[in-house]
């Protein structure tokens, strides 16, 4: 399926969706970080995901992920 709109494109607002979705997830693997709240930019070119966490002393961290898609590449024969 060729990608016919880039700004987001689809697969990027999906990652970002499931990304979020794995919250519990990604808490069960992360020690000494508790995720607080997950905050999604979906509506950008390439969307981001912000996770705030707080590790076991009470700090406050942030991690910005952000969703690029390579555009495709086209069969040459």
């Amino acid at each position: 399926m060729i990608t016919k709109d880039y700004n987001p494109s689809p697969i990027e607002v999906r990652f970002v969706e499931i990304l979020s979705e794995l919250k519990d997830d990604l808490n069960s693997k992360l020690i000494n970080f508790d995720i607080v709240k997950i905050e999604e930019n979906i509506q950008l070119d390439n969307p981001t995901i912000d996770f705030f966490l707080k590790d076991k002393d009470g700090d406050e961290h942030e991690i910005v992920l952000k969703v690029i898609q390579k555009p495709d590449k086209k069969n040459v024969e």
